[in-house]
């Protein structure tokens, strides 16, 4: 199965939550529920980085369910591409200079080991950080979207971002019930450790 149809994800009709789970499992409630609401408002929210998935319920399920994955898999008898794709491994362009190069392939296991290894490594060490910014930019992808036209708007994206975790729950105290209990489960991350939301 295609690590998409795994991707947490959440459904929105206007401010109401109607379902949470798997972007597989999203998409076939979401259909269900446009089939028997007319208003045509969902916005389906990817949980990992809040930006809003696109989604075609149009067909029976198991063509909404196809147009999900990003690539058919390799028919038997193409050629295939660089890269190792049963490992998730992408062949992409990297640009360096000739100096870096030659640095690279003398290293053990030449370019493409270093290269991952280092990726690896700065991620372990920037994870805290990195951490907290991707919650940052998550809650606020989601919050610009349900949000935006909420009462203390504005106060709870700075507070966001200078990690003041009560100003930030009293800024979306006043928003819809499932819309403000998403945005402080996307951005919990962003605060300091030993805190929790109500």
């Amino acid at each position: 199965m295609d690590d998409r149809l795994l991707t947490p994800c959440t459904a929105f009709d206007g401010p109401r939550r109607i379902t949470a789970g798997p972007l597989r499992s999203v998409a076939l409630r979401v259909k269900t529920h446009l089939e028997t609401h007319a208003t045509g408002s969902v916005l389906v929210f990817d949980d990992e980085t809040g930006r809003v998935v696109d989604l075609d319920t149009r067909g029976t399920p198991e063509e909404v369910v196809a147009r999900l994955s990003p690539v058919a898999p390799p028919q038997p008898g193409e050629p295939r591409g660089r890269g190792r794709p049963k490992l998730g491994v992408v062949a992409r362009e990297v640009t360096l200079l000739p100096r870096h190069w030659d640095w690279l392939n003398a290293q053990p296991g030449g370019a493409s080991v270093t290269l991952r290894k280092l990726v690896e490594e700065a991620r372990r060490i920037g994870g805290a950080g990195e951490g907290k910014r991707q919650a940052q930019d998550r809650a606020y992808r989601f919050m610009s979207a349900l949000g935006g036209d909420e009462p203390g708007y504005e106060e709870a994206l700075r507070a966001l971002y200078a990690a003041d975790r009560a100003a930030f729950l009293a800024h979306t105290q006043a928003w819809p019930v499932d819309v403000r209990d998403h945005a402080r489960a996307l951005a919990q991350p962003a605060f300091p450790e030993g805190t929790s939301n109500p």
